[in-house]
């Protein structure tokens, strides 16, 4: 038997590996228009899918929608009306900025605080750096 025939044979024995794939998953953000403002129903949901504080996340979005807001029992009030899009969009940002390891690519990092600076520390492969940089 040559080489390739040895690791095809093998390869076949092998278990199958079942993708997980709704390990993380962050829920859609279930917005209310009331009048001029934008309420995010389940902010505090989707904080907790991304393993954030509501005020982490908030203060982003404040930023990023230029808008000031509130968290009031797990809802987030935008005062002004943000399309379900921009919402959607803003929130995969985070993600990909303050979610993600950029090492192993796996969600299971947390935000460390170091004096004036914040990093991002990743509890799957050890890796740590500065929050938010690509």
């Amino acid at each position: 038997m040559d080489y390739e025939s040895m690791l095809s044979s093998a390869m076949e024995k092998m278990p199958k590996k079942e993708l997980v794939k709704d390990r993380f998953s962050v829920p859609a953000p279930q917005l209310e228009a009331q009048g001029t403002r934008t309420l995010v129903k389940n902010f505090g949901d989707i904080a907790h899918a991304i393993r954030r504080t509501p005020q982490e996340l908030s203060s982003y979005l404040f930023k990023e929608l230029a808008t000031p807001g509130v968290l009031q029992n797990g809802s987030l009030m935008l005062q002004a009306r943000v399309t379900p899009d921009t919402i959607k969009k803003k929130i995969d940002n985070y993600i990909r900025d303050y979610v993600y390891c950029k090492v192993c690519g796996e969600p299971d990092t947390v935000l460390v605080r170091e004096g004036k600076n914040v990093f991002m520390s990743c509890e799957a492969c050890g890796a740590k750096r500065p929050a938010g940089t690509r």
